[in-house]
């Protein structure tokens, strides 16, 4: 067997090709890793051997990932077979019968599903401690620090060498957040560009996004190649491009203009050592021929806009608690639901059409700001996060209250959620560590449908700062 490690996503499916190693082969090497490091991470919540090396048995399909095995978030994304829990006590069991659109297109071009990874409740924390799960997923460059949410497992599992790439999702920030606490290249789509169905049209009324977080940019573009574009009866569709995202990869970018922002929208401290990496990384871009000049975020109202994600996280609770009643033919016990899910139902369900109505608007609204702003600037780099990865416990309390939630993580976020509100692309670049040796990442957000040239310019920094090799202890371990 190759070092499995030693190669991305579609350098593994090359090697499938070529006859060198057989996707059965690639599955026991993920779950060799699952077995050595998982249960230090608890990363990896689900898995069902048997029904992968099946996947496999049948027959792969012949896509540009074909036998490279594929990790999924425990969220919104079903696979045939597979239990998908929303990291929720209630929906403990719920084994799914199809395929979503998103999954299916995830099949098509190869993967082999090896698990499930772990998430917060319904996604609604932007660090990976679910009740459910009995213990934290833990960041692989140090195990007393989060590796971020909601996409904390896939992260995890990734950054700790147990699948070059895995399945992720963002509706304020869930790819970016937890790629950058691991040292990833994560990449949040434009609003429209992966699709939703086919039981819903959209997520977070067009927030949220689908995706995944890998260790190179071109896996990534790879990626969004296989699962863009719209399915059918789709509402709208993000603006198809020539050529594709891979290909972006091989091309330079031109000379961009790019705005550096370095104060927080809201008005919280930034660590220093984030300023200091994401000024090397405008450094960077100068020398690599771009335009770089300080800016800020459009001038928006940051409490206005934290109510628009007040309300869709919780109308997006109760449908599912609702949906899942009605399977079950009961409402859930208390201690089935935390808390924070309790009061974020609770929320919801005593605004009215009016409100849903006035925070659409408000979202539209902020996604016409920002395109107004975007016309003197190709992208714009802030931090991802605006403190290192932060220790476990900090971020997630069962005394916390929902409206704590939103106060708490304003002071860790807030570069983050204008990108999903707007419908456009964003992504975070692992260039910098700390001097505790934690990933700082570099943010940069688009126009809409811009994502080629994020990967063109994301490509250019990888080869000029390359990270491949950089991983943290957990992976050189058993």
């Amino acid at each position: 067997m190759v070092d499995y490690e030693k190669y991305d996503a579609l350098a593994l499916a090359d090697l499938v090709r070529r006859g060198e190693v057989s996707p059965g082969e690639l599955l026991d090497e993920a779950l060799k890793r699952v077995d050595e490091r998982n249960p230090k991470l608890n990363a990896v919540v689900w898995e069902n051997r048997e029904l992968s090396r099946k996947l496999i048995g049948d027959g792969l399909p012949d896509g540009p990932f074909k036998g490279v095995p594929l990790l999924v978030k425990d969220s919104g994304m079903p696979v045939t077979g597979f239990v998908s829990t929303n990291g929720c006590r209630f929906f403990e069991g719920a084994r799914q019968i199809a395929d979503s659109e998103l999954t299916s297109r995830m099949r098509e071009a190869g993967f082999v599903f090896a698990g499930m990874t772990a998430s917060p409740e319904f996604g609604m924390n932007i660090t990976t401690e679910a009740r459910l799960y009995g213990s934290p997923t833990r960041n692989p460059w140090n195990l007393e620090h989060s590796a971020g949410g909601s996409s904390g497992g896939s992260s995890a599992a990734v950054a700790a060498g147990i699948v070059p790439m895995a399945a992720a999702s963002d509706g304020a920030g869930s790819i970016r957040i937890p790629a950058s606490a691991c040292g990833l290249f994560g990449l949040k789509p434009s609003r429209g560009r992966v699709p939703a169905g086919p039981k819903k049209g959209e997520g977070l009324a067009g927030l949220a996004s689908y995706h995944a977080v890998s260790r190179t940019v071109r896996d990534s573009a790879a990626m969004l190649d296989a699962l863009g574009g719209a399915d059918l009866g789709a509402p709208y569709a993000a603006p198809s491009r020539e050529n594709g995202f891979l290909e972006a990869t091989r091309r330079e970018p031109g000379r961009l203009r790019i705005g550096l922002v370095e104060a927080a929208p809201n008005g919280t401290p930034v660590d220093e050592q984030v300023l200091a990496a994401i000024r090397e990384t405008a450094r960077l871009c100068e020398s690599l021929g771009h335009h770089v000049e300080a800016t800020t975020l459009p001038n928006i109202d940051y409490e206005q806009q934290a109510g628009i994600f007040k309300l869709l996280i919780g109308i997006s609770a109760l449908g599912a608690v609702e949906a899942r009643s009605a399977i079950l033919g009961r409402q859930p016990l208390h201690d089935e639901l935390e808390p924070m899910t309790w009061e974020a139902m609770e929320y919801a369900s005593k605004r009215s059409a009016l409100d849903y109505s006035k925070i659409v608007a408000l979202a539209h609204a902020l996604g016409r700001k920002h395109a107004e702003h975007m016309l003197a600037f190709d992208a714009l780099l802030t931090p991802t996060l605006q403190h290192p990865p932060a220790m476990l416990g900090t971020l997630a309390s069962p005394s916390m209250t929902f409206d704590e939630m939103f106060t708490h993580h304003a002071g860790h976020i807030s570069f983050l959620s204008l990108a999903n509100a707007a419908g456009v692309p964003a992504m975070t670049v692992p260039l910098a560590w700390s001097a505790e040796d934690l990933p700082i990442g570099s943010h940069f957000v688009g126009a809409f449908g811009q994502e080629q040239m994020l990967f063109s310019l994301a490509a250019q920094l990888e080869e000029s700062k390359p990270w491949f090799d950089r991983r943290p202890p957990l992976a050189t371990q058993g």
